[in-house]
């Protein structure tokens, strides 16, 4: 009897055993999923790495974008081509100067994969219709067969013919194409690679030439993103040569960045400055130092919910003023197809706006400014802001 009290004892401590060690399996495969799923909640809701100058974005389009007193009539056409060439017409009417525009067009090349000669010969495609290609492997597929018929005591075999197959990489890399004609007689060409030569890095090659004058221009700038850093390149070929050098750094929403220019003929660093901030996509703040460290910027954005969103900037040059400079602005999405906007400054100047979606492809904004300090005064503005694109 004592034996078999005993040997219960150990069956019942070697089930709670198991099912102690199931319950912590159990527990632990739980906590992992909760981490996960916590992960990905971070990940959904912390906003992408911004580039340097965007560090601010949020919280300087609130501020800036969208406000059409700034020109008394502001006129953008955009069209594309059955060919793909991408057309926009720009003209705007300053308050005090004269009409200005411009005509640009601009094309993508779309980058092409690998193929094989074989396939290319099916879809009766002509391998001289390619600009370039390089031949960088074969392949020999030797005969085999691919079915066997018994008839009359007869066995036929039938075999797939060989074939040598040359594996091709395209060289059309994906070039894209920008050429603007200006109203002041300026003409800009831009050619982009955007992750072509390696993943996550675009380079960009702009020129300019101005036929009355014979003034010319040329800059090559680079960027490269990865998921923890930002880095950009822009360096100005014929003056200097400069260049201005910028890179942010980020983890779970917090970024930090900084600037510096550098003047090759002069050997000297020509201005630096600094950056930190946290990103998200509901919220988001900042804080930068620019002009050599010299004047101050704090901007904050919120997206109180899908109609409301709020900014504020202050601004502070510990060289030239003891005050600070403080904007606040709001933006209320009234419907689907409009929103409004308004914003007022420490100096007292105010200014409005309401953008309407007219219909498909046409846009209608209106805007204006008023000193709410002299508000007898003719200082007020006000523009408008069409926009039409098929």
């Amino acid at each position: 009897m004592a034996s078999y009290f005993q040997e219960a004892k150990a069956e019942t401590q070697s089930a709670f055993s198991e099912t102690k060690s199931a319950f912590s399996k159990g527990a632990a495969r739980v906590e992992a999923g909760f981490e996960r799923a916590e992960a990905r909640v971070n990940q959904f809701f912390t906003a992408p790495l911004p580039a340097y100058s965007d560090i601010s974005k949020a919280a300087n389009d609130l501020l800036n974008k969208d406000f059409y007193h700034v020109a008394a009539a502001n006129l953008e056409v955009k069209s594309k081509a059955p060919n793909g060439v991408n057309y926009t017409v720009k003209g705007k009417s300053a308050h005090n100067g004269p009409l200005t525009g411009s005509l640009e067009g601009k094309y993508t090349d779309r980058p092409s994969g690998i193929s094989s000669i074989t396939l290319l010969q099916q879809k009766k495609i002509s391998t001289s219709s390619i600009p370039a290609f390089l031949l960088y492997a074969f392949s020999y597929v030797p005969s085999r067969p691919i079915a066997s018929t018994t008839s009359q005591n007869k066995t036929t075999h039938t075999s797939s013919p060989s074939s040598v197959q040359a594996l091709i990489t395209y060289c059309r890399a994906g070039i894209t194409g920008t050429l603007a004609w200006t109203t002041l007689n300026v003409l800009d060409a831009k050619l982009e690679l955007d992750n072509n030569i390696a993943k996550g890095l675009k380079a960009e090659a702009l020129t300019t030439f101005n036929p009355a004058t014979q003034a010319t221009g040329a800059k090559l700038n680079m960027y490269f993103k990865q998921p923890a850093f930002h880095i950009r390149a822009f360096t100005d070929l014929l003056k200097g040569p400069t260049a201005t050098i910028d890179a942010v750094i980020g983890h779970e929403g917090f970024v930090v960045g900084g600037e510096a220019g550098y003047d090759v003929q002069k050997a000297a660093v020509t201005r630096y400055s600094a950056a930190i901030g946290y990103q998200h996509r509901v919220h988001n703040a900042a804080i930068t130092a620019t002009n050599n460290l010299s004047i101050f910027t704090a901007s904050y954005y919120n997206k109180v919910n899908d109609a409301v969103e709020v900014g504020a900037r202050a601004a502070w040059d510990s060289k030239s003023s003891s005050t600070v400079g403080m904007e606040v602005a709001a933006k209320y999405r009234i419907d689907p197809l409009s929103f409004a906007k308004a914003k007022i400054d420490d100096r007292g100047i105010a200014a409005l706006a309401y953008n309407l979606a007219v219909r498909p492809g046409v846009n209608f904004g209106i805007g204006a400014s008023f000193d709410t300090q002299k508000l007898n005064e003719s200082t007020h503005k006000v523009g408008m802001h069409l926009a039409f694109e098929g």
